[in-house]
């Protein structure tokens, strides 16, 4: 895969996702010596050892989910994810596997036990930020491309898609600093988030295209009606009804980006060999390779 991303970037991970990515696409049958599933585990350090090599920076950082089921947001909404299923334990334990891995890789790691790793990109994005470093925020979930800025740019790793701000608007209708409106208006099912019930995503867009925030748009419900949007006549008898979901939902969808991080460092290290290979045996001896490459790519960036 060709990537534009510059050596000088800031790499921020959201490793939940590839590793659910590698869970669901890599049989379970691939094992440890005891017999328990290590497909995502493998899978995930796959992908980062893909990644070092690609993207040859020296600013990288992988941001872990330290709870997989609760979150301030649930203090605001206690549904929030209610609808997902509970983790099953043979993934937890790669999930710690994943994490040994990218510290024995020399990556930094962050986690929190209260706030999500979107939580934890957008803070340190912002840190790094304002030390002239670009941002380049690897995921494939839209909730994270609210944490752009100019300059920035949101990588889909697995499908090989960049998008800058302009990119983001193209692909999901609105700019980077309106994800959080437009998740207000349609919801997200994947989280649960109610969103405003009747309005789509188009719909949504096409708000947004004219009035650019939720705030705006309820300052303008007589002026709905004019807009070339499917069901324009009663979008604000909806928005009215549904107020106080819309903004709760926005709540929900924006990332918190003043969290308090001790140490935001995220230069690359070394690998430390003898912790890689303690992963990889407790990974049944999968990939073994992965360590020199590891090596290889870190002497090729410094």
């Amino acid at each position: 895969m060709a990537s534009t991303i510059s050596p000088a970037s800031c790499i921020l991970v959201d490793a939940s996702i590839y590793i659910f990515r590698a869970w669901f696409s890599i049989p379970d049958s691939l094992t440890d010596h005891e017999g328990f599933p290590v497909n995502a585990a493998y899978g995930f350090a796959r992908f980062l050892t893909e990644l070092a090599e690609q993207a040859r920076c020296k600013n990288m950082a992988i941001v872990f989910d330290e709870s997989l089921s609760q979150s301030f947001r649930n203090e605001i909404y206690a549904p929030y994810k209610a609808n997902r299923e509970l983790v099953p334990e043979n993934l937890k334990r790669q999930f710690i596997l994943c994490r040994r891995f990218s510290e024995a890789a020399g990556i930094a790691c962050f986690s929190h036990p209260r706030y999500e790793a979107d939580d934890l990109i957008a803070t340190l994005a912002r840190l790094h930020r304002s030390k002239k470093q670009p941002v380049v925020v690897v995921t494939g979930d839209k909730d994270l491309a609210q944490v752009l800025v100019e300059g920035d740019v949101w990588w889909d790793y697995s499908r090989n898609i960049e998008h800058d701000i302009d990119g983001v608007k193209e692909k999901f209708g609105v700019y980077p600093d309106q994800i959080a409106d437009y998740l207000g208006l349609v919801g997200d099912a994947v989280d649960n988030i109610p969103g405003v019930p009747g309005v789509g995503a188009k719909t949504a867009a096409g708000i947004l295209d004219k009035y650019a925030s939720l705030d705006t748009v309820y300052e303008n419900l007589d002026e709905l009606f004019e807009l070339r949007v499917r069901g324009a006549k009663t979008l604000a008898a909806k928005l009215i009804d549904h107020k106080e979901i819309a903004y709760l939902s926005r709540q929900l969808a924006t990332v918190e980006s003043e969290i308090d991080i001790v140490d935001s460092s995220i230069g690359r290290s070394a690998p430390e060999q003898r912790a890689l290979e303690e992963v990889i045996d407790l990974m049944g001896g999968r990939g073994r390779g992965l360590a020199e490459r590891l090596s290889h790519s870190f002497r090729q960036i410094w």
